[in-house]
């Protein structure tokens, strides 16, 4: 079998306070790297995506109410309005975006008033109906809410529309097509990776017929439905939202291969092995896994991988695209001058106007809670939400995504 070179980290510890000063001093150091990157003319967008990537990911989620627009090259003082009452009326995904969002409680922060639940739930169905509203070649799919939540719960209602908006037409937009054909195109990327690397766990995955569909509800939600603390699933946003379209399956890849000795001791079943890999140990190493995932991308990039008989057949959207879309981003002004220049607020492209510069800023952490608009503070207190696990079985998984699903994947 082949195996990437790991390298050896060595860390002196002369007692617990000299590391936990040296972790301060990086922690403190990264802090000024990203302030200074977002105040460089133009926005210094790579080494942010350097810090969404690197260890500990953009730390805080006032820092990511910052980055994350900077990543999708969104302009925070002209962010769309939230949507209006008739973005409900007639829509042809309403009943399924309404019965997914009541049936994700587990997504929000233990011990959030039921009231305040609803209040974010009712502004999760407005934006996700309001970005499929406007991009009618957009299909809603099961899932597609745990992204939206993750965006609502740490930016708002307005910054949260604006960032769906945008990953909607690039990072995922393979998986809204009328079919699953471009998903399972997607999830194709998953075994050539794994035969890279280790041709014993690839070959014996093949005998188990176990497929890629264990690995579902991974791709199209980030891996939000299937980690039980937000603040992993924070990290994993970082790191996606600053990578290739196609990280999350590369991410896929170093979970299974992590989990190598597991897998190869059960018993070479299709439903033994599925059942294994389903279930997402909640104990992951996710900053080693993030490195390996990266050193992967970097050693057997889509461009190889496509080459494969099996990748060749189909043209990926999010992929031909994110060129276009990496050099959109190189061109920002910070912040300081976008607020200048910005002489129409509202005047983003699809929608009307709204009423004023101030508005279209999140507020600070510390006015969330108990304030107005309390809900969103969830985020920022990192509280972990229990998800459940990923699908269980074959069967399961026609229960939690409904019949529909597997028969398109199969």
């Amino acid at each position: 079998m082949k195996r990437l070179k790991r390298k050896k980290q060595h860390v002196e510890v002369h007692g617990n306070g000299f590391l936990k000063r040296e972790t301060d001093m990086g922690k403190k150091q990264k802090l000024a790297e990203i302030h200074q990157a977002l105040n460089c003319d133009p926005v210094d967008i790579e080494t942010l995506r350097r810090a969404a990537v690197s260890k500990g990911g953009l730390l805080t989620d006032e820092i990511r109410r910052k980055v994350w627009p900077k990543l999708l090259n969104i302009n925070v003082f002209d962010l769309p309005p939230k949507p209006g009452k008739d973005v409900r009326e007639n829509h042809r995904d309403h009943n399924q975006v309404l019965l997914d969002v009541r049936r994700s409680m587990k997504r929000f922060p233990k011990g959030m008033p039921a009231a305040e639940r609803a209040v974010l739930q009712e502004q999760l169905i407005d934006i996700i109906l309001d970005v499929l509203k406007c991009h009618p070649q957009l299909h809603y799919y099961q899932g597609y809410h745990d992204v939206a939540v993750t965006l609502l719960l740490v930016v708002g209602e307005r910054m949260a529309l604006a960032l769906l908006d945008k990953l909607s037409n690039f990072h995922l937009r393979d998986f809204m097509d009328p079919t699953m054909d471009s998903t399972k195109h997607i999830l194709n990327y998953l075994m050539p990776i794994l035969e890279q690397v280790d041709t014993e766990l690839h070959d014996f995955m093949i005998r188990a017929e176990v497929g890629t569909i264990f690995a579902l509800s991974w791709l199209i939600t980030w891996y939000g439905h299937v980690l039980s603390e937000f603040k992993y699933t924070l990290r994993l946003y970082d790191f996606f939202l600053a990578s290739h379209p196609l990280m999350p399956i590369y991410l896929a890849a170093a979970i299974v291969l992590h989990r190598e000795k597991e897998v190869k001791t059960t018993e070479c079943d299709m439903a033994m092995v599925h059942h294994l890999l389903s279930r997402i140990p909640q104990d992951l190493p996710y900053e080693l896994l993030i490195a390996q995932a990266q050193e992967l991308f970097d050693h057997y990039p889509p461009s190889v991988l496509a080459k494969k008989a099996a990748l060749q057949s189909r043209k990926s959207l999010s992929i031909s695209t994110f060129q276009a879309f990496q050099l959109s981003t190189l061109h920002q002004r910070p912040d300081s001058v976008l607020q200048r220049l910005t002489k129409n607020p509202g005047s983003f492209s699809r929608h009307a106007p709204s009423s004023s510069n101030m508005a279209l800023l999140p507020r600070e952490p510390s006015s969330l809670w108990g304030q107005g608009n309390r809900v969103v503070k969830m985020a920022v207190w990192g509280l972990s939400a229990t998800l459940g696990a990923a699908v269980f079985a074959v069967a399961q998984t026609a229960m939690e995504w409904g019949p529909e699903v597997l028969l398109q994947l199969f």
